[in-house]
């Protein structure tokens, strides 16, 4: 496997409503990015961009988007209808190939332009899926409700994660929910989808997020401190939640497993965008109490959807580069219930 690293990155503040288009979100995260990677975007060699064009609204959104990388000079360019996470799997792929030193994946997303839950029923089963309105927030609470009633975790269990990863987003600077929060005070507060409270939910956000990847001898050129990709992979399950078990997340297990993720490690940033996610993930990926589990907040605190897993492989990889870790993880998902899960394991210079 070519050895490839992450050299540079880039967030967006993340918000609950921008005044500003995606390709200038974006603009801001590649400019970002590059100047933290000490390149310009005439070095890049390869883009790759996630987004999605039921968020944005529009057909072939991506497209426009590309101005924010620059047209000049001509450099290949791909696009997935998947979460940013996905384009940097896209991009760590292709520099394998080994003709190419230095790529740019993106992933952008403003959820505020309307109403996900009217939204996200439509890229469902179009025969049994969709005529039931079944939005990202009433499957989740299904398959919480399979949780509790299997006694894998409990309602005080699910408050005590948004009250410990919103506690542990008061020091970052991008998230947009933090604040010390009780737990008792949160167990009085009404349903929004039973069994699933509003502290359950992840908040609605628009933001951004780009990352500079480049292959060996570019990647120690470019850093003195190079996050190297040890492992990659990514698994699915079917579409429809009712032929899965619940209980479980294979597909995460799967792609732990294929990228050697050991369930050694001293941080995880999970794509846990509802409460019962959080539980669910770390035993599928067999992570024990001691390693720290999205302590940048996670998606409870910022979840620019099309941006999230992108967010969290920066978050493992600021904690190498910046905090002084040596290995880290980074987990993103995309579909209903946990349907389709990527792994990304980091490691510093040794």
């Amino acid at each position: 496997m070519e050895p490839v690293a992450i050299v540079g990155w880039a967030l967006t503040p993340m918000v609950r409503r921008t005044d500003k288009s995606e390709a200038r979100l974006l603009f801001d995260v590649v400019t970002g990015a590059t100047e933290d990677a000490g390149i310009t975007r005439a070095d890049v060699d390869f883009s790759c961009a996630g987004s999605c064009d039921y968020v944005a609204g529009q057909a072939f959104s991506f497209v426009q988007n590309i101005d924010a990388v620059g047209a000049w000079p001509p450099k290949r360019d791909s696009h997935v209808e998947m979460d940013g996470a996905w384009a940097l799997y896209e991009a760590w792929v292709r520099l394998q190939l080994g003709d190419l030193d230095v790529a740019i994946a993106m992933g952008s997303g403003r959820s505020s332009t309307a109403d996900p839950a009217t939204i996200y029923p439509m890229e469902m089963d179009p025969y049994y899926l969709a005529p039931l309105g079944a939005d990202a927030v009433s499957l989740a609470a299904l398959q919480a409700r399979v949780l509790l009633d299997a006694g894998l975790v409990t309602e005080r269990d699910m408050a005590g994660v948004a009250a410990r990863t919103r506690a542990d987003a008061v020091g970052n600077p991008y998230a947009q929910v933090s604040g010390e929060y009780d737990v008792d005070a949160l167990l009085k507060e009404d349903y929004v989808r039973a069994p699933l409270r509003k502290h359950d939910l992840s908040p609605i956000t628009d933001g951004a997020a780009a990352v500079i990847i480049a292959r060996g001898d570019k990647a120690r050129e470019l850093s003195d401190n190079p996050v190297w990709i040890t492992g990659f992979a990514h698994s699915a399950e079917p579409h429809q939640p009712g032929v899965r078990d619940l209980r479980a997340s294979t597909s995460t297990a799967r792609a732990a497993k294929a990228a050697g993720a050991d369930g050694h490690f001293d941080v995880a940033e999970l794509q846990a965008a509802f409460t019962h996610e959080e539980p669910l993930l770390t035993a599928a990926l067999g992570l024990g109490p001691d390693v720290a589990v999205n302590p940048s907040g996670g998606p409870l605190a910022a979840n620019p959807v099309m941006a999230t897993g992108l967010v969290r492989v920066i978050e493992a990889a600021r904690q190498i580069r910046d905090r002084g870790k040596q290995r880290t993880l980074a987990h993103a998902t995309s579909g209903p219930c946990l349907q389709q899960n990527l792994v990304c394991v980091l490691e510093g210079t040794k």
